[in-house]
């Protein structure tokens, strides 16, 4: 018997019971719907924590800090004085001191010979300063973070709802937050671009960037004038200072001139790799040259790890309705054999062989699954898109950020589909053996 023939016969039994052979199908549609719901929530759910997190930019970063446990070095970053103020009881737990021998400062030739560095596609210093930011006839103070031309496009900065990332290293021009643009103007921060901001910050020298000084006491103030040229969403919060985003925000340019420290030594600078993948090499190189460094990349391997597991359970779940609906294919087919005895027995008298019959149920088996698996990716779609949309409307409605939290790529329709003709094939092994065992003449008497 040719494949075609066999082919033909499975799909002619199949289409003779349509009632009992669509409901097998659609029990193995929900079965696979389930599963494909629970595996694309997880894919969703990973997609939407460590895309964000990776796009952010501190997984590819390497925070850098001056070589030994010593004024400007780790010691002084644990007590506020780098970014976030992350100290020892923070992520820069396991930057441990260099040994004095070795130690370097933080200067402009240490940062050109990071930048050199294999891997590195960016290095800058973590510049921050308070200022009192005068506008109208109110002040405030704030602390003003310097943001580098390199962080264009990433993090924070890639959606500007209002006005424009800064054109220039050395623009007289600043940033603000939202929430610091709606203590300003809380009706309407958008009409906050273009206007002039006053700046007032204290400087040993008088700031290159000055346009009227005042003394106070040993120190000058310092009155500089710069422009609203864009507001960002939000801040980064405890990441702030990897990513240069604050309440107020100057070009890296405009603040070295700014808030460049009497020593000429930066306390902290930022490493950016080129992949997340090249962090951990690039920050034993950064010790090797006698720095202390650390990086967020081991906590993103672990929350990878963490997703891994969350999607093998969801999947376990998910299974549950696909081995029930197994034993809906069982039953199927085992009905099929007790009202085809006869035609089994005719097969066979006629020279069908025991391998001929089997093939034929397993056929059967194989379509069932696959249009139980075409039929389950649909609906599981069509369930997740429900839930995405209903989820967003409560997300927003919460202050929240909406996002797709079911996805399904390639891999995934492709393995469920697969995965059900598997079981379908197993589940319907059992009857295609048992058919196959018949004895023709035993068949040819059955009523």
């Amino acid at each position: 018997m040719t494949f075609r023939d066999t082919l033909g016969l499975a799909l002619r039994n199949l289409g003779q019971a349509k009632l009992r052979t669509s409901l097998t199908v659609l029990g193995v549609s929900i079965g696979i719907a389930s599963l494909a719901g629970m595996v694309s929530l997880g894919v969703g759910l990973q997609d939407q924590f460590v895309g964000r997190f990776t796009k952010s930019g501190i997984f590819d970063s390497v925070t850098v800090l001056s070589g030994g446990d010593r004024p400007g070095g780790f010691a002084a970053l644990g007590r506020g004085g780098g970014p976030g103020g992350v100290g020892r009881r923070g992520f820069g737990r396991n930057a441990q001191p260099v040994a004095p021998e070795n130690a370097r400062d933080l200067t402009e030739d240490a940062l050109k010979d990071l930048a050199a560095l294999p891997g590195v596609r960016a290095v800058y210093p973590n510049l921050r300063g308070p200022v009192e930011v005068k506008y109208g006839g109110d002040s405030e103070f704030a602390l003003a973070a310097a943001v580098p031309m390199a962080v264009r496009g990433e993090g924070a900065f890639q959606s500007i709802p209002y006005g424009r990332f800064f054109a220039g290293d050395d623009e007289a021009a600043c940033m603000l937050s939202l929430d610091f643009a709606k203590r300003i103007n809380a009706k309407d921060p958008g009409k906050l671009i273009g206007q002039p901001l006053t700046l007032n910050y204290p400087s040993a020298s008088g700031g290159a960037t000055a346009d009227k000084t005042t003394v106070d006491g040993a120190m000058r103030r310092v009155d500089t004038t710069c422009t609203i040229v864009g507001i960002v969403e939000r801040e980064t919060g405890p990441f702030a200072g990897a990513a240069g985003v604050s309440g107020l925000m100057i070009p890296m340019g405009k603040a070295k001139g700014m808030f460049m420290p009497v020593s000429r030594q930066y306390q902290s600078a930022v490493v950016k790799v080129q992949s997340a993948q090249a962090t951990q090499d690039v920050q034993e190189q950064v010790k090797k040259m006698g720095f202390q460094a650390f990086s967020l990349n081991d906590a993103l391997q672990g929350a990878k790890r963490a997703f891994i597991i969350l999607d093998i359970v969801l999947s376990l779940i998910g299974s549950i309705a696909l081995a029930v609906s197994s034993l809906g294919i069982v039953n199927t087919m085992v009905m099929s054999i007790l009202e085809r005895t006869r035609e089994i027995g005719i097969m066979k008298a006629i020279g069908g062989s025991d391998g001929d019959i089997r093939r034929i149920f397993l056929i059967e088996a194989s379509a069932i699954g696959l249009f139980g698996g075409l039929m389950g990716v649909v609906l599981g779609w069509l369930v997740g898109r429900i839930i995405n949309i209903g989820a967003n409307i409560y997300i927003q409605q919460q202050g929240g950020t909406p996002g797709n939290l079911f996805s399904l790529p390639v891999w995934l329709i492709g393995g469920a589909i697969g995965f059900s003709i598997v079981v379908s094939l197993l589940a319907g092994s059992y009857p295609a053996a048992r058919a196959a065992r018949l004895d023709p003449i035993q068949a040819l008497r059955h009523d």
